[in-house]
């Protein structure tokens, strides 16, 4: 998975390829699926969510260009796994995810492996989560069709926020810089998404 998919197409950042040789990927996923846990594909992980392919995980990972001392906030924790990718390579992982569930499920799977540097809750991700912002990078996994005003606020003068954007259907991976308190975009790839459900997103 990592040769093949991810170093193969261009990924350069030695942190980012050894947390994902480190994280067993199939514990993120369940039941049958596991045996497809490591192909070059999304996979669902129930109430209509899923886990991003390796490559994809490992490209917004890298566009986040960390060091190894930022606090980050990700949107949609999902499974967890793209958690885990960033506590493995972060000082502190702040994580909130829109259903309750999920959110559950990857607590417990986080604090099974041992995670102790991510703080999750459940709820509306667009509003990001103030009482621990300023954060130096911000990590969208869920297709948004703008910049949410409450993220960019939250995100620290010099940081960094990686975020789909478009419509439902497909949208494009974007890099935020924020600059003098404005954002300075790069566009990194074409990609596909669940919508980002909220207040500052798409509605229900």
């Amino acid at each position: 998975m990592v040769e093949g998919q991810c170093r193969a197409r261009g990924i350069k950042d030695e942190r980012v390829l050894a947390a994902l040789l480190k994280i067993p990927r199939h514990e993120f996923v369940q039941g049958a699926l596991q045996e497809r846990a490591y192909g070059d594909y999304p996979l669902p992980i129930g109430e209509g969510q899923t886990i991003s392919q390796p490559y994809m995980v490992a490209l917004m990972t890298e566009a986040l260009e960390l060091r190894g001392d930022e606090k980050i906030l990700e949107i949609g924790t999902g499974s967890g796994y793209q958690t885990a990718v960033l506590a493995e390579m972060v000082k502190q992982v702040f994580s909130i995810e829109r259903i309750e569930a999920l959110a559950k499920q990857a607590r417990l799977l986080l604090d099974r492996l041992g995670y102790a540097n991510v703080l999750l809750k459940a709820g509306d991700g667009t509003l990001g989560w103030k009482a621990y912002s300023p954060f130096d990078r911000i990590l969208v996994t869920a297709g948004s069709p703008g910049p949410p005003s409450c993220l960019f606020e939250q995100l620290k003068e010099g940081g960094r926020m990686v975020i789909p954007m478009g419509d439902t259907q497909s949208q494009v991976l974007t890099s935020l810089e924020k600059r003098n308190g404005k954002e300075v975009r790069r566009t990194l790839c074409g990609c596909t998404f669940v919508p980002l459900i909220g207040k500052q997103g798409w509605s229900p």
